[in-house]
Order: C-alpha cells, then sequence, then structure tokens
C-alpha cells in the first residue's frame, strides 16, 4: 500500500510539473522531455534487474499451454500495459502531450510519439525481466540487489545535482542542450524528441521517428526470441531455489579474495566498531570547514574541503583493520591463504562504502560552489587522497597493527597501551597520503585561484598517483603478510 501511494503521489508531482512546462519556450520543454523521458525510459530497464521482482508474466510460466510463441509474445506485451508503472506512464504521456499540443505539434505527431514510447518501455521492461531470469539466480540476494541499487544511485545522484544546478535563464544551459543533441538521436530519447524536433521546424525530426520505429522493431524482435527460447528451452525450473543464508558469500566470486571480501563485508555490516568509525567521518570532515571560515576563507572554497577529507578518512580507515579480525585471523593463516588475495578481499567493504558517498558528495560540492569546470580537479584530489590511502593501509594494517577492543565491546572503549605504537601507523598513513597527493593538491589549487585548465592535469595526475600508489601498496602488503604470518598469529593471541 505504501508502494502504492508513492507512485500515485510521485506521478501527480511529475505530472504537475509537465504541465507547468505550457508556457515554457519550445527550447526548454523540448530539453526537460527528452532528458526526462530517457532517464525514465532507462529505468524501465534497470528496475526488474535491481528489484528483483517475481516476474508474474515470466513467459516459462506457460510452457504447460503449449502456447505459440507470436500470440504469448503480444499477449504478454498488451498485458504489461495494466501495471501500476505503465499507467503513470501514461498519465505523464497525456500531460506531455497536452504541452506539445499547446505549442503547435499535430496530435498524429503526438500519438505516434506516445504509442512508440510506450511501447519501447514496456519491451525493454519485458527484456529486462527475462534476461535477468536467465542470468540470475531465481531467488536473487538482497546484497545483489542493494549493489545494483548502488551502481544506479553513483550515476543518477550526480547527474540530478548537475541539472539542478544549471542556470537556466529562460534559455537551456549549454552543456544540458549538447547532452540532448545526442540522447534525441539513441533508442531511449528518440520517441520523446520527435514532437520536440517538430515544434522545433527541425529537419532530423523523421530521422528521430526513424530511430524509433527501428528500436522498437528491434526490442519486439529481441523479445519473440526470448519468448521461444524460454517456451522451447529447459534450462531449469522455476521453482528452483538456491540454498538460503549465504548472504554476501552468495554474490562474491568463488574466490579466497571473494571469500575474505564476503568476510569483511559481513563485518562491516555488523560490527560495531566498524559503524562507529564510518559515522564518525563525515562529522570530522564538515568540522574541517569551521577553521576555514574563521579563518577569511571564503565559502564557495571551503565547501570543497569536506569532500577532500572525507576522501582522506576513507583511504585511512582500513589502515588498522588486521586487528579487528581479532583471533579470527587463525583462519587465514592456517589455510594457506596468500597475502594478495587477504589484501584485495579487505578492501572491498570500505571501496563499496565509499565510491557512492564521494559520487554524491563530490558533484553537491561543486554545485554548491558554483563551477562546475573545477570538477575534474576535485575527482582528481579524492583519487589521489582515497586510493594512495587505501595503499598505505595496505601495508600498515599488516606491517604495524596494533591492539583495538575485542568483539562485542563498547568502540569507545580503548585497550591499554605502551609507547605510541597505535599512533604512528596512524599518522603515517594520513600524513603519507597527503605527501603523496600533493601534485594533484597544487594542481586543484592552481585550477581554483588561477587557471582552470589545470583541472585536467590534477584528474589524471590523481587517477595515475592513486592507481601507482594501491597497485605498490596491495603488493608490499601482500609480501609482508606472507613473510609475517607467524608474528601475525602471536599479535592476534596476545590481544
Amino acid at each position: 500500500m505504501l508502494g502504492l501511494l508513492l507512485v500515485v503521489a510521485a506521478t501527480v508531482v511529475v505530472a504537475w510539473g509537465v504541465l507547468g512546462l505550457a508556457s515554457s519556450s519550445v527550447d526548454v520543454i523540448g530539453a526537460l522531455t527528452v532528458f526526462a523521458g530517457s532517464a525514465v525510459t532507462l529505468g524501465f530497464f534497470l528496475a526488474p534487474i535491481v528489484t528483483a521482482i517475481s516476474d508474474p508474466l515470466d513467459p516459462r510460466r506457460f510452457r504447460v499451454f503449449a502456447l505459440p510463441s507470436r500470440p504469448l509474445a503480444a499477449t504478454l506485451v498488451l498485458a504489461s500495459l495494466l501495471s501500476l508503472p505503465l499507467f503513470a506512464l501514461i498519465v505523464l504521456v497525456v500531460c506531455a502531450g497536452i504541452v506539445w499540443a499547446e505549442a503547435g505539434v499535430s496530435i498524429l505527431a503526438l500519438v505516434t510519439a506516445g504509442v512508440l514510447g510506450v511501447l519501447t518501455c514496456v519491451l525493454l521492461a519485458r527484456l529486462a525481466h527475462g534476461l535477468a531470469a536467465m542470468m540470475f539466480r531465481e531467488r536473487r540476494s538482497r546484497e545483489l540487489s542493494g549493489l545494483l541499487l548502488v551502481l544506479i544511485v553513483v550515476v543518477v545522484v550526480p547527474v540530478g545535482v548537475f541539472l539542478a544546478s544549471l542556470d537556466w535563464n529562460g534559455a537551456v544551459p549549454g552543456a544540458l542542450a549538447e547532452a540532448v543533441g545526442v540522447i534525441s538521436f539513441t533508442p531511449l530519447g528518440a520517441a520523446w524528441a520527435f514532437p520536440a524536433l517538430l515544434a522545433a521546424g527541425e529537419g532530423t525530426a523523421w530521422l528521430a521517428l526513424a530511430v524509433s520505429i527501428v528500436t522498437v522493431a528491434a526490442l519486439g524482435y529481441a523479445w519473440l526470441a526470448l519468448v521461444h527460447r524460454q517456451l522451447t528451452t529447459i534450462d531449469r525450473p522455476l521453482t528452483t531455489r538456491e540454498r538460503g543464508g549465504l548472504g554476501w558469500f552468495s554474490v562474491v566470486p568463488g574466490t579466497p579474495a571473494g571469500a575474505v571480501a564476503a568476510r569483511s563485508l559481513v563485518y562491516w555490516g555488523r560490527d560495531r566498531r566498524y559503524l562507529v568509525n564510518l559515522l564518525v567521518i563525515p562529522f570530522a570532515a564538515l568540522v574541517t570547514m569551521v577553521p576555514l571560515l574563521v579563518a577569511g576563507v571564503p565559502l564557495n572554497v571551503a565547501v570543497l574541503v569536506p569532500v577532500l577529507f572525507a576522501a582522506l578518512f576513507f583511504g585511512w580507515l582500513p589502515h588498522n583493520d588486521l586487528a579487528y579480525d581479532s583471533t579470527a585471523i587463525w583462519m587465514h593463516v592456517a589455510s594457506g591463504l596468500r597475502g594478495l588475495p587477504d589484501r584485495v578481499g579487505r578492501l572491498v567493504p570500505i571501496v563499496l562504502i565509499a565510491v557512492p558517498v564521494l559520487a554524491i558528495a563530490v558533484p553537491v560540492s561543486v554545485a554548491l560552489h558554483g563551477r562546475w569546470a573545477i570538477a575534474p580537479a576535485i575527482v582528481g584530489a579524492c583519487l589521489s587522497l582515497f586510493l594512495s590511502g587505501l595503499g598505505l593501509s595496505s601495508i600498515s594494517s599488516v606491517a604495524a597493527p596494533y591492539p583495538v577492543t575485542s568483539p562485542g565491546e563498547s568502540p569507545f572503549q580503548q585497550p591499554q597501551r605502551t609507547g605510541s605504537s597505535g599512533a604512528v601507523p596512524q599518522a603515517v598513513v594520513m600524513i603519507g597520503a597527503l605527501v603523496l597527493s600533493a601534485p594533484p593538491l597544487w594542481w586543484t589549487w592552481l585550477s581554483l585561484t588561477s587557471s582552470v585548465d589545470a583541472a585536467e592535469l590534477a584528474f589524471w595526475s590523481g587517477l595515475g598517483m592513486g592507481v601507482f600508489i594501491l597497485f605498490v601498496g596491495v603488493m608490499t602488503g601482500s609480501a609482508v603478510f606472507n613473510r609475517r604470518s607467524r608474528r601475525i598469529m602471536e599479535f592476534a593471541a596476545a590481544t
């Protein structure tokens, strides 16, 4: 019921926004409808893969009726029109049609574009359900769905922030106009671009119509072939279920590195000690703005600093992750696990957490700054800080682990230590990442203060430096792990 209400509410809001475009120029209406229509079309393809919902119209359910492929394929497409998402899409198409009709586009052209657009969405959704049933297990784990959702967030949020930050001033921004010009002749946007190009008097409108017709025909043929295959091939019974309770172990590859990654993901998701470390990062990053603002640094520059510190903290975070294993590290040593799978597998959780966070934080920071030309520089600096930190952490966690609280104890309770054994590796990793990232940070500063051309240099230098330090760190940490495995066991037993 909650999902139904959310869909209805979102449809009403978006429909109201579409109808509000009637007073805008043809260029603005076209840019928004083409871009939004392409995003919706892509969403119809991705949603069945991400949500992992069982398909009630799976062609394999109709095997017992011995139906011909062609009538069944057409019937399933028509039946898909009775779903709530398709009803919401049709409502939005009608609202867009009303706006385009007031702009002077003929009813015939609007109906043609609407039918082609809806058919494209339906066929993509049908193909996505069928392909997901073939490639994935029948009961996909929520971990896999979560990973796919993270990938979409990494793409969608930066794009949304970029669009929201554009300065329209009654006209379409140049960057968006160029993007729409390309999308208009792709299978995702051709149907939605046909009315816009007609209203603008462009002769290429018929090319967009031809692309849309070819797209629908190709998707229809692919859907028919998929239905025929599923009706005539028994690759796996529809009711087959995978073993339950494996969690991340059912998602990662069946390799030593995959096993380490799965175990680390379980710890990062359940152990309070890891969770507390993660929660500290946003607060620590935001606090860095306070002294800068007090010192008189402009706000549009200060807003860029937290994301850089967040990248540094994320890279620094696993510098002592081996110590959090406590005596469980004996499984790695006793099984003869080599250092490389251990070092690589332990980096997977922090990468899966940091990449989406930074993918959202970077465009938000750049949007608040107001100059998108410096975005490559900020990305390059973040890559260098994050990857360099991971590389140094891969060495530190195995070369100089220090005692931490035992599993199940309060994360705020620190064990007794002698000397500065814990402070030294922390400082080495953090200061080392800053020093190694000095070149991209310097070029980032130049892109902010003098020449924006330095942004591209900052990006490539940050990417190159980060990847190089990560590779060297992982390989060095692997060699140290192989050589110090006995001492690692002694450390775990002593703590």
